[in-house]
C-alpha cells in the first residue's frame, strides 16, 4: 500500500518508497511497478501526476484526481510557488554551512541548452566515522537540507555532485567507493535523498497547504546511529 500523507476531492498526497518508479519511462528500464497505477488501484480511481521525483529519491509525490487541477498545480510548479524542502546525507562537510549552487544545467535526460539552475542548502548536522577509505582514515558525512528553486532534472543530486559534495547512494552522480561503505557497514542500499515538505496553495480552495513526509527505517537507522536530529529543520 502507498501511504497517502492527504486526500481530498482535489488531490492526493503520498510518501514515494524508494526505489518504486513514478509511471513508465524510458528511464527506468525494465521496472515492473509504478506508483501511478498502484494509486489508481489503490483509490480505485484515474489520478494524474502534478510533478515527478526520481526513483531513487522518497518523499512527497503530488498526484491530482482530474486533469484541471493537474493543469493548475503544474501551473504553480511552473510559476515557482511551489516550495521543496529535501533532506540528504552527502560525502564531506559542506562550506560554506549555507549557501546556493547557482550551476545551468541541461534539460530532462542530460541534452539541450543548459537552463538557469539554483539550489539553496544548508548543514544541519556532522559526522566523522573510523571507517578508512583511500587515503583517509577516517570519513566526515553531513546531513543537508535542500531547497531548490528551479525544477531541472536531478537538480540536487547534479549541484551536490557539483561542490563536490555528492549524495550518498546516488549510483549515477556520486562515488561507488562511499555507497558501498553505506552498504557494508550501515546496511544502507537506497540514495539518502528524501523530499521532506512541499509548500503549495491548495489548487481549488488557494489556502495554504503544506504537507511533509516522515522518513523510512533507513533513514531513522542512520539518524540515530549518528546522533542526528531534524528537529526544527
Amino acid at each position: 500500500m502507498i501511504e497517502i500523507l492527504h486526500q481530498d476531492d482535489a488531490l492526493i498526497a503520498v510518501n514515494k518508497p524508494a526505489g518504486l518508479a513514478v509511471h513508465r519511462s524510458k528511464m527506468v528500464g525494465n521496472a515492473e511497478s509504478f506508483l501511478i497505477d498502484e494509486l489508481r488501484a489503490q483509490v480505485g480511481d484515474t489520478v494524474y501526476l502534478a510533478h515527478r521525483l526520481d526513483r531513487a529519491t522518497s518523499g512527497v509525490l503530488l498526484v491530482a484526481r482530474s486533469s484541471e487541477v493537474a493543469a493548475a498545480l503544474g501551473e504553480q510548479f511552473m510559476g515557482r510557488d511551489v516550495h521543496k524542502d529535501y533532506l540528504a546525507v552527502v560525502r564531506g562537510w559542506p562550506e560554506p554551512a549555507e549557501g546556493l549552487v547557482d550551476y545551468p544545467l541541461p534539460g530532462s535526460r542530460d541534452t539541450g541548452p543548459r537552463r538557469e539552475a539554483r539550489t539553496r542548502y544548508r548543514r544541519l548536522a556532522t559526522v566523522e566515522v573510523p571507517i578508512p577509505l583511500g587515503r583517509y582514515p577516517q570519513q566526515r558525512y553531513a546531513l543537508v537540507a535542500c531547497a531548490p528553486e528551479t525544477g531541472r532534472f536531478r537538480q540536487i543530486r547534479k549541484h551536490m555532485a557539483h561542490i563536490h559534495h555528492p549524495i550518498i547512494g546516488d549510483c549515477q552522480h556520486g562515488r561507488s567507493d562511499h555507497n558501498r561503505l553505506y552498504k557494508q557497514y550501515f546496511g544502507c542500499h537506497r540514495m539518502l535523498l528524501h523530499a521532506r515538505r512541499i509548500t503549495l496553495r491548495h489548487p481549488l480552495e488557494g489556502t495554504p497547504l503544506v504537507i511533509e513526509a516522515p522518513l523510512d527505517a533507513a533513514w531513522t537507522a542512520l539518524l540515530d546511529r549518528f546522533g542526528w536530529s531534524i528537529e526544527g529543520a
